[in-house]
């Protein structure tokens, strides 16, 4: 049996057990290891396994991961997302459709410190839907936003699939965090005029809410104040050079607690319940890493993804034609698999192809999670609105119907479209800022 055969194979009864419920990371490590000692041996497949286990875990440039997940729950639970909220709260309310455009505002500011999507959907979720609730909004607006919004977490540096992307391309985890910033703001804009059309149509789905004075809204700054000193400080030096992606990190992490420890915001428990979410979420993700790398060492011996690029030559497309194909399956997998499965998954097989086209790597990881910002909020597994599902019965007004999520978040999914068509066209937008910083 031909290595690419075996490779097929592999692929399709991966697949298969995926079925199955079992956790990802398991699965990849699994096929990979069976698949590189049929090819090789079964010391081969042994060495590889102990290997490349030992090299994940002992990684110096992983531990940005658990920084960044620290500084997220910290912020979270030291209540910076609440603070962030009530400022654009309170800027934006009064508005039609202002709460909605708070709300998504607060998603791109609390991604800046958060990392993950899920996340901060389900903390925006928790301070966004009762707001809306209470000034009448209809429940497939307010929810589209939080489930939509909460997806710029994982564009918005630092980002967590960014930096798995970097690890697995051996790309610059600094350059890949600043090519982020602009596509972040402008999908941002983009949810916003969404929002805006939306209560121009249907009027009754966002009314305005309460008014403030302008010196309660320069005093609600206030408490954004030390987070964007934080964030300027962490990606400021990142960005001029001063530190690595993983002092960064760390700088972030010390930033964020000694702002919750000045503003006695921080008990014990929530300081112990952050540890613990960081731990659980590092461990699975260490894990789905150390899957993917023994699955990828496999694809590789196999030589998939050359010979998937020396097949797609011979039909003389475009490059454009291909990079559409490219992301038409990430699209559909982003329906069917979770974001940071789906790329550790993919990019071992479409990283060699799209760089042999002459496209630039950031670029093409900055588009890849854009459009696996659309799996979070696509039907069937879409994670945000099932995280937004999840937090509404927990509130007052009680559940919503998924489907009703489902309906608000579709104005958006052609939000992000339009975003990914405009970074295709001019792919300025998010090389600019990586070429100032080098």
């Amino acid at each position: 049996m031909s290595p690419t055969t075996l490779g097929i194979i592999g692929i399709i009864l991966m697949v298969a057990v995926f079925m199955t419920k079992m956790p990802v990371a398991y699965v990849m490590a699994m096929v990979g290891f069976v698949g590189f000692a049929a090819l090789t041996s079964l010391q081969g497949g042994l060495n590889l396994l102990a290997k490349d286990l030992y090299d994940v875990f002992s990684s110096y440039s992983l531990t940005t991961i658990p920084l960044f997940i620290l500084m997220g729950q910290l912020a979270f639970n030291a209540g910076i997302s609440t603070k962030l909220y009530a400022s654009a709260y309170k800027f934006l309310g009064n508005t039609r459709g202002g709460l909605a455009i708070a709300t998504v505002s607060a998603c791109t500011a609390f991604g800046a410190v958060c990392g993950s999507s899920a996340a901060t959907a389900a903390t925006m979720a928790t301070v966004g839907l009762p707001e809306m609730r209470k000034f009448g909004y209809s429940d497939a607006l307010a929810a589209g936003s939080v489930a939509a919004g909460g997806g710029l977490g994982m564009i918005m540096p630092p980002s967590v699939v960014l930096i798995i992307y970097g690890i697995l391309t051996e790309q610059s985890i600094g350059k890949l965090f600043v090519a982020g910033i602009i596509p972040a703001i402008v999908v941002t804009i983009l949810f916003n005029i969404t929002i805006y059309i939306w209560c121009m149509l249907r009027p009754q789905d966002g009314p305005p809410g309460e008014s403030f004075s302008w010196k309660e809204k320069i005093k609600s700054l206030s408490g954004m104040g030390e987070t964007l000193l934080v964030f300027f400080f962490s990606l400021g030096g990142l960005f001029y050079g001063l530190f690595t992606a993983t002092e960064a990190a760390g700088i972030g992490v010390l930033g964020v607690l000694l702002v919750a420890v000045i503003s006695r915001q921080l008990s014990w428990d929530s300081f112990v319940d952050a540890l613990y979410e960081t731990l659980k979420s590092s461990c699975m993700i260490m894990m789905l890493v150390a899957g993917a790398t023994v699955f990828g060492k496999f694809l590789a011996v196999t030589r998939i993804p050359y010979d998937l690029a020396s097949y797609i030559g011979t039909f003389n497309m475009s490059p454009y034609m291909v990079l559409s194909l490219v992301i038409l399956v990430y699209f559909i997998g982003g329906c069917f698999m979770d974001s940071l499965a789906l790329v550790m998954l993919t990019v071992p097989v479409f990283y060699p192809l799209i760089t042999s086209l002459g496209f630039d790597p950031i670029w093409f990881g900055i588009m890849i999670v854009m459009v696996t910002e659309m799996g979070v909020i696509t039907p069937p597994v879409g994670l945000n609105v099932y995280v937004v599902y999840g937090v509404a019965r927990g509130l007052a007004g009680g559940a919503m119907a998924l489907e009703t999520i489902f309906k608000g978040i579709a104005p958006f999914m052609i939000a992000v479209l339009v975003g990914i068509i405009m970074f295709s066209i001019w792919p300025w937008f998010i090389l600019v800022l990586p070429k100032m910083m080098y």
